[in-house]
C-alpha cells in the first residue's frame, strides 16, 4: 500500500545525515532538531505555534486535556473514522458523540451533525479524511452560533488547501482553535517511527499544549496542570525536517496517481471512483473506491494474486463497536457510514507508484470487472 523503502532511497544522502547530525550531537530527547522542525511546520502551515508530541493519538487527547473540559462533556466526532476521535473522548471521562458522514467525500455531514448537537456539545472534531478537508466553511459558522470549539483532525490531510466562499484559501489545519496530526510512516508527512504533532493561533493555549507535553511543567520539577509525557524525540524530528521539504512534491505524486486512477477507472461498471471537492484541494492519503454490485472480497482476492495489495477502511462503524456500545446507538444508526463500510476499497497510493505500477493496478481491475459484466 505504500513504499517507505522507495521514498527512502530518493532522499537518502539527506535523510542519514540529518540522522547522523543527531547521533554526533547525542541530544536524543528536546533536542534542537525538534524545536527547529516546530518553526519550519509552523512557517509551512502559515500558523503562529507547533507543538510536537509523541503520536497523533496523543495529539487529540492532549488538545481535550488543555480545554479544561467536565465529566460528561459531549464532544463530536464522524462516524467513518479511525478509532483515535473516539476513544481519547471516552479515556478523559467525556462522552463521545457520533455523527454521519457524506456518501460523496467520507467527511462530516452538516445536517447529521446539527442533530447531534446538545446543550452539552463543547467540541467538535472534524476529520478531514482521506486526504480533503470537511466543509469548515459550515461547520465553523455552526460551532461560532453556538460556542463550540474546533478541533481538526488533520493526520491524512496535512498540506491540503482548503478555500472559503470568500475566495480566501488557507491550509488544513490552520482554520479551527485547535488541530491535530499524525507523523505515522504512512502518513504524507511520515517519520521513520511514531510522532505527532498540535497546531494553533493561540499562543496562551500552545504553552498550555507544551506544558500538557511534559507532565504539566511550564518551569522545570514546577507542575502547574495535570500533564502527560509525550515528546517527538529528536531523530524523528530531523527525519521530518528533510521530509517536510518535499511534501509539496508528495503531494503532486499523489494526485498524479489518482489522476492516472482516474482516468483509468472512469465509467467502470460498479466502480465509483473518489469524489473530489470543490473547496478542498485532495492529497489523496486513501485512493478509495466504492463498489456497486460488485463481490469486495473477490475483487481484493484477484488483485491479491496478481500481487497488489487493497485495504478497507473502514470495515466496521465505530457505533457498532463493542468498546462503544454503551453509547446507546442502533445498527441501523447512521446509514451512510453503514453503506461505505459495505462499500469502500483502497487501492495503493504513494509517492513511488510509477507509470508500469498504475498500469498493472488498473488492468488488474478492468480484467476483474469485464469478466463478471
Amino acid at each position: 500500500m505504500v513504499d517507505l523503502h522507495g521514498q527512502y532511497c530518493r532522499i537518502k544522502p539527506e535523510i542519514d545525515m540529518a540522522i547522523q547530525r543527531v547521533l554526533d550531537s547525542a541530544v536524543f530527547v528536546k533536542g534542537e532538531e525538534v524545536r527547529t522542525f516546530e518553526s519550519e511546520l509552523a512557517e509551512y502551515l502559515g500558523i503562529r505555534h507547533v507543538v510536537a508530541c509523541a503520536n497523533g493519538t496523543d495529539a487529540l487527547q492532549i488538545c481535550l486535556m488543555a480545554l479544561g473540559l467536565k465529566a460528561g462533556d459531549e464532544v463530536i466526532t464522524p462516524d467513518f473514522t479511525f478509532i483515535s476521535t473516539v476513544e481519547v473522548s471516552a479515556l478523559l471521562g467525556l462522552k463521545p458523540v457520533l455523527a454521519d458522514v457524506e456518501r460523496g467525500t467520507f467527511n462530516l455531514d452538516i445536517r447529521s451533525l446539527k442533530k447531534a448537537i446538545t446543550p452539552r456539545t463543547k467540541v467538535i472534531i472534524p476529520v478531514h479524511l482521506f486526504g480533503q478537508c470537511s466543509n469548515m466553511e459550515e461547520i465553523l459558522a455552526v460551532a461560532e452560533a453556538r460556542g463550540i470549539t474546533i478541533i481538526e483532525d488533520v493526520a491524512q490531510a496535512l498540506s491540503a488547501d482548503y478555500t472559503f466562499s470568500s475566495g480566501t484559501s488557507t491550509k488544513a489545519g490552520t482554520m479551527g482553535r485547535m488541530a491535530c496530526t499524525s507523523f505515522f510512516p504512512s502518513k504524507n508527512l511520515g517519520c521513520f517511527g511514531d510522532g505527532g504533532a498540535i497546531l494553533t493561533n493561540d499562543p496562551e493555549l500552545a504553552g498550555t499544549l507544551s506544558a500538557i507535553t511534559h507532565h504539566g511543567m511550564r518551569i522545570r520539577y514546577h507542575y502547574d496542570l495535570t500533564g502527560v509525557n509525550s515528546r517527538l524525540d529528536t531523530l524523528q524530528a530531523a527525519i521530518l525536517r528533510v521530509k517536510l521539504k518535499y511534501l509539496d512534491e508528495y503531494s503532486m505524486a499523489r494526485r498524479k496517481a489518482a489522476d492516472w486512477y482516474d482516468d483509468a477507472l472512469k465509467g467502470l461498471p460498479g466502480i465509483e471512483t473518489p469524489e473530489r471537492s470543490p473547496f478542498s484541494t485532495h492529497v489523496f492519503h486513501q485512493y478509495t473506491l466504492k463498489l456497486h454490485n460488485t463481490n469486495r472480497e473477490a475483487l481484493m482476492k484477484h488483485l491479491a494474486d496478481k500481487g497488489i495489495p487493497s485495504m478497507i477502511y473502514y470495515p466496521v462503524p465505530l457505533h457498532v463497536q463493542q468498546a462503544f456500545r454503551y453509547l446507546g446507538y442502533r445498527e441501523p444508526d447512521f446509514p451512510v457510514t453503514r453503506e461505505l463500510c459495505g462499500s469502500v476499497l483502497s487501492l495503493p497510493m504513494h509517492t513511488e507508484l510509477d507509470e508500469e505500477q498504475l498500469q498493472h493496478i488498473t488492468k488488474t481491475i478492468t480484467e476483474f470487472v469485464t469478466r463478471r459484466s
